[in-house]
């Protein structure tokens, strides 16, 4: 089976949700099956607006830090089995998920880097804490080669990367972030694992959502290498599709929506960081390399609006007091008069997302 990329976009905007805005409570839209990132305060809840009508509060959900390390919201139901997938298949793995020239030496413990920060989370946290006071107390009970000399804070602690791909597994929740950022315990935390378990099903709900595609794509969504994630790449429920003519794979039953999959009319907001942005293959998403420079950034990458099933622009938002939210849209190309009254329209699920009365659109 060969497609295009255009086919491969209908498959993902409605395989993610985006097809059309249904009633479902946010614990049971199938994004949640991977996790929804949050990438700046607020984030998380443009990206559910955009897939559901439903009010955006579910007690079902929690956040954690999960895949690459990130803050993501996740079923407090899949905890169980998600831990066990996200922790390393072997040392080779974890070494690759928190390499940083910070901590040269503490890469090399490999799983054991992973072990005894998760073990330091279980000892500290026992109730809701500042992040900086959890920091302090989880640095003194690590390996020293896991630490290393802030010149900002003029203090040693634990390497941000080795500490939040270490949280989930040190069963703590991220109970909110910026200045005042907390932690807290899991309510009902699973055990810390021993193993990994689950691997080749998570592998399978990358490329049922974000589809088809191939080892390197996955082991970059992870933060891992692609040796890795090919010594434990599924080996049966897959099948061989090509894009555009080269090789990746999507989970057999979902073949038949891909070769059905039609571009999806409308047009939504969607947040720096959405589910659709996690594909790894980003000349699919946006095809020209000047685009997606504008996508992703270094630093503050912007949302994106979607037309009908395309990533057509970037937009900004901006508070305009209490009451209002302006979003600043810079398209891509000419947006018909049609579209732009849709994006003002749509502008409205920004606002409920932000948990304002209105918004304003301009266009760049």
């Amino acid at each position: 089976m060969d497609v295009d990329r255009e086919r491969v976009m209908a498959y993902r905007v409605t395989a993610l949700g985006l097809a059309e805005r249904g009633g479902q409570r946010p614990g049971d839209l199938p994004v949640l099956d991977l996790g929804v990132q949050e990438y700046t305060p607020g984030s998380v809840q443009v990206a559910l607006a955009a897939r559901t009508a439903a009010a955006l509060g579910d007690d079902r959900l929690i956040m954690v830090w999960a895949a690459r390390g990130a803050p993501h919201l996740h079923r407090k139901r899949d905890l169980k089995k998600l831990v066990k997938a996200l922790w390393p298949v072997s040392d080779a793995d974890a070494s690759a998920r928190i390499n940083s020239a910070q901590i040269a030496e503490g890469v090399k413990l490999g799983i054991k880097a992973f072990e005894a920060t998760a073990t330091a989370f279980r000892e500290v946290v026992k109730t809701s804490m500042p992040r900086g006071e959890v920091s302090t107390e989880v640095s003194r009970r690590v390996p020293r080669e896991l630490t290393y000399d802030c010149r900002t804070c003029g203090a040693r602690h634990i390497a941000g990367n080795v500490w939040q791909h270490s949280g989930l597994a040190g069963g703590v929740q991220v109970e909110s972030r910026g200045r005042d950022a907390t932690l807290g315990p899991i309510p009902g935390a699973p055990p810390q694992p021993t193993a990994n378990e689950g691997i080749d099903d998570l592998i399978t709900t990358y490329l049922r959502l974000l589809g088809p595609a191939g080892p390197a794509e996955v082991a970059k969504y992870l933060g891992s290498s692609t040796a890795e994630i090919k010594k434990v790449w599924p080996a049966s429920g897959l099948d061989e599709v090509r894009v555009d003519g080269r090789k990746a794979w999507l989970p057999s039953k979902s073949v038949p929506a891909l070769a059905a999959a039609e571009p999806v009319a409308g047009v939504r907001f969607l947040p720096g960081m959405d589910p659709l942005l996690q594909a790894r293959d980003r000349d699919v998403l946006v095809p020209e390399r000047a685009r997606q420079k504008e996508v992703w950034r270094i630093l503050g990458n912007p949302g994106v609006i979607l037309v009908d099933g395309e990533i057509a622009g970037v937009w900004r938002a901006k508070m305009a007091g209490r009451k209002r939210v302006d979003l600043t849209v810079t398209p891509f190309g000419t947006l018909t008069a049609k579209v732009r009254k849709a994006l003002e329209g749509e502008a409205a699920e920004v606002a409920r997302a932000r948990d304002v009365p209105d918004a304003a659109v301009t266009f760049g």
